[in-house]
């Protein structure tokens, strides 16, 4: 297993300058190519979009199929929709690129919430589990109409930006420790991958271990961070455990983990997909396709990516604490 670290500066990769060049540039939004009820609940339907590949794209490598993505939205589980514009260049890069994408519905577990913090646990946990619920019930779509949808069983990454990341995560560690969630997936069902854009697992039994090695994952997180923690919240036996704290575990383990740490930089690397492209894209064909435990533990020094108004809100402004 190979190491690298590295400190990259303000003239991030002329690759980032390439990816946004080429998000900027496409002129056609891209469409769904379907678009699939996947679940009733008491309160509403939910539903997913699938991005096929685009026509004469590669969707192998040496003969090694690459993986569907599925992909959960951001809002501080209040807010966001499967299809916001601000994700479109991305799905069509990956598209471009031979993936197959589906971006899905959740409930907003957090909707009208007051006081959300680690010390008012049980309404945070609640909001996560209801993503979670639901991406493991489009996992179980996904699986259950595989040949239709053109998918492989065992190679699906899961993916999200801020709450959705928080739900891509805890989904693989919850699966990872077979808990009671996690038991409406196959009991041979695991994700071949994860990618996390600012997220954090909560766990109410200290900070989190896991009982079978997790997907090889991918986590991008600004270490200043306000809304999502880089470190970890913890309070008694709770923790709230960002990119840092989950990092130390997959290193300490010798899990396969790439990791870039955006010095100086808050939430707006929720956002941040298409800046990393190339990063993520090496990620899938060396950790994902072809299995290597190639570990990754990046310093990025970057002051030129931009700094949205939103990315500087707390939780106090999200739930008016």
């Amino acid at each position: 297993m190979k190491l690298v670290k590295r400190i990259v500066f303000t003239a991030i990769a002329i690759a980032a300058f390439c990816a946004i060049s080429y998000a900027q540039d496409q002129k056609k939004a891209i469409e769904p190519s379907g678009t699939y009820m996947f679940a009733q609940r008491d309160t509403c339907d939910l539903f997913m979009d699938m991005y096929n590949p685009a026509p004469g794209s590669a969707t192998s490598i040496d003969g090694v199929p690459k993986p569907a993505i599925i992909f959960v939205f951001g809002g501080g589980f209040i807010g966001g929709e499967r299809n916001n514009a601000s994700y479109l260049p991305w799905f069509k890069m990956l598209s471009d690129n031979g993936y197959r994408v589906f971006s899905i519905d959740y409930r907003l577990g957090l909707k009208g919430a007051k006081n959300v913090g680690i010390t008012n646990s049980k309404v945070l946990q609640k909001a996560i589990h209801m993503a979670m619920e639901d991406l493991y019930s489009a996992v179980n779509f996904i699986l259950e109409n595989a040949a239709e949808l053109g998918v492989q069983k065992d190679n699906i990454v899961i993916s999200g930006s801020s709450a959705g990341a928080i739900t891509a995560l805890q989904a693989d560690w919850e699966l990872c420790n077979r808990t009671s969630y996690a038991q409406v997936l196959p009991a041979d069902f695991r994700f071949a991958g994860v990618m996390s854009f600012s997220g954090a697992i909560f766990s109410d039994e200290g900070l989190p271990r896991y009982k079978t090695e997790p997907a090889p994952t991918l986590m991008l997180h600004g270490t200043d961070d306000k809304l999502v923690p880089y470190n970890r919240i913890k309070f008694l036996n709770l923790a709230f455990a960002g990119t840092n704290t989950i990092a130390k575990e997959f290193l300490n383990q010798g899990y396969s983990v790439n990791v870039l740490r955006f010095k100086g930089h808050g939430h707006e690397i929720a956002n941040n997909m298409i800046t990393s492209f190339l990063d993520e894209i090496q990620f899938l064909e060396s950790n994902v396709m072809k299995k290597t435990k190639r570990v990754v533990d990046a310093m990025i020094d970057d002051p030129s990516i931009p700094v949205p108004s939103w990315a500087k809100a707390t939780a106090a402004d999200l739930y008016n604490n």
